[in-house]
C-alpha cells in the first residue's frame, strides 16, 4: 500500500482558508519570567516541507506545541488551512497529526496494539482500526515486528511506529517535533526517506530540527530560530547566499594571531569574518571565489601562517553562525 492510498481513511480535505497550511502572526508563549517564544511569524504552504531550525532552547518545540493545541497560545493568532487555532481547537485537532522528541507508545502493548489503540481512540470502529495498523506496519516495513513487544524495538522502529501513529486518521498536516534525535545515521536516512513520501503522497509537514544537514536535506524552506526570535527565513539557497557566493575556510597555524588575521580580512574584504568554534578556524564569506587570492596573499605578506585553507560553497552552519554568533547545539534544552 502507498501513502497516497491513505488517504481514504481521512476525514476529507482540509479547509480552504487563505491556501496557507500554517499562518501563525506574532506567536507569545511565556513560562514566568522567561519569554520561550517572542513574536514568531510563519507561512507554511500546502504540499512543503517547512524546516524550523534552532537549537535546543530555542523556541522550536514551543512553537509547535502552541499550533498543535498542546499549549495555550499567551499573545499572537494561528490559523491550520484557516482554522483558528485559539478558537477552534476541537477542529485543528482533526487536521493535525503530532510526532514529539520521544515515542508516544506504550512499551507494554505491541506495535499492532499500539496502532489498534490509537485508531479506537479517535473513535475509529475496532474492525477498521485493525485494517489500518496492519497496513500502517506494512507501509513502515513493520510486519516482522508487528506483534512484539515495544520495548524489544530499536530507536528506529520506535520513531517509525510514533510516525505511523500520527497517521491513523490520514491528517493533511504533520507536525514532526526533532524526528531523528537520537538515530543512527543510517535510520536517520529511511525517517528523511518517509517524511519525502509523507509529501509526495499529499501531506504538508512542519519540522523542527537542531541538525543542519537535516533541514539542507529535507526542507523546502527553513525558518531560523534563536532565542525564541524568527531571525532568517528562506529556502536553503537563499540563506546561504546572506554568507556570500563562496567561503574561504582558514585554519591558522597559530590560534593566538586570530584577532590579526582577522584584521587583515577587514582590510582587504572590508567585511567581517566568522569565528569557528573550532579554535583557531576562520569561515570567510566570498563575493567571488577569486577574491579568495587576494586574502591569502594578505595573509602570507603579513606573516600570519596558515595550517590549511579551501573554498567552498556556504553551508547551513555558516549561516546559522553568521546570525546567531553560535551553533545550534549551545543552548539548554527547549521547553
Amino acid at each position: 500500500m502507498t501513502i497516497t492510498e491513505l488517504d481514504r481513511f481521512g476525514s476529507g480535505p482540509a479547509p480552504a482558508g487563505d491556501g496557507l497550511a500554517v499562518r501563525a502572526e506574532g506567536l507569545v508563549k511565556t513560562f514566568g519570567e522567561q519569554r520561550a517564544v517572542d513574536g514568531i511569524d510563519l507561512a507554511v504552504r500546502p504540499g512543503e516541507i517547512f524546516g524550523v531550525l534552532g537549537p535546543n532552547g530555542a523556541g522550536k518545540t514551543t512553537t509547535l506545541r502552541m499550533l498543535a493545541t498542546l499549549l495555550k497560545i499567551d499573545a499572537g493568532r494561528a490559523e491550520i488551512f484557516g482554522v483558528d487555532v485559539a478558537r477552534e481547537p476541537h477542529v485543528i485537532r482533526q487536521l493535525v497529526g503530532v510526532t514529539g522528541q520521544y515515542a508516544s507508545v506504550d512499551e507494554n502493548l505491541t506495535a499492532r496494539e499500539n496502532l489498534w489503540l490509537f485508531g479506537r481512540l479517535q473513535g475509529i470502529a475496532s474492525p477498521r482500526a485493525k485494517r489500518i495498523a496492519t497496513e500502517l506496519l506494512g507501509q513502515f516495513a513493520l510486519e516482522e515486528a508487528a506483534d512484539k513487544p515495544i520495548a524489544q524495538f530499536s530507536g528506529g522502529m520506535r520513531r517509525r511506529l510514533d510516525l505511523a501513529a500520527s497517521l491513523i486518521t490520514r491528517p493533511p498536516l504533520i507536525f514532526l517535533d526533532e524526528p531523528t534525535t537520537g538515530l543512527d545515521p543510517r535510520t536517520r536516512g529511511q525517517m528523511w526517506e518517509t517524511i519525502r513520501a509523507l509529501v509526495a503522497g499529499g501531506c504538508t509537514v512542519l519540522l523542527t530540527t537542531q541538525y543542519l544537514d537535516e533541514a539542507d536535506q529535507l526542507a523546502d524552506r527553513i525558518a531560523v530560530i534563536d532565542q525564541g526570535r524568527k531571525v532568517a527565513e528562506g529556502t536553503p539557497d537563499e540563506l546561504k547566499t546572506m554568507v556570500g557566493n563562496s567561503t574561504l575556510h582558514l585554519l591558522l597555524a597559530d590560534p593566538a594571531v586570530v584577532p590579526d588575521a582577522v584584521a587583515v580580512v577587514r582590510r582587504v574584504l572590508g567585511t567581517e569574518p566568522v569565528l569557528s568554534p573550532e579554535q583557531g578556524r576562520l569561515n570567510v564569506a566570498l563575493d567571488q571565489a577569486d577574491l579568495a587570492a587576494d586574502v591569502l596573499i594578505a595573509l602570507r605578506t603579513t606573516g600570519i601562517a596558515i595550517a590549511s585553507v579551501s573554498v567552498a560553497k556556504p553551508s547551513l552552519d555558516e549561516v546559522f553562525l553568521a546570525l546567531t554568533g553560535h551553533g545550534t547545539e549551545e543552548k539548554e534544552e527547549d521547553k
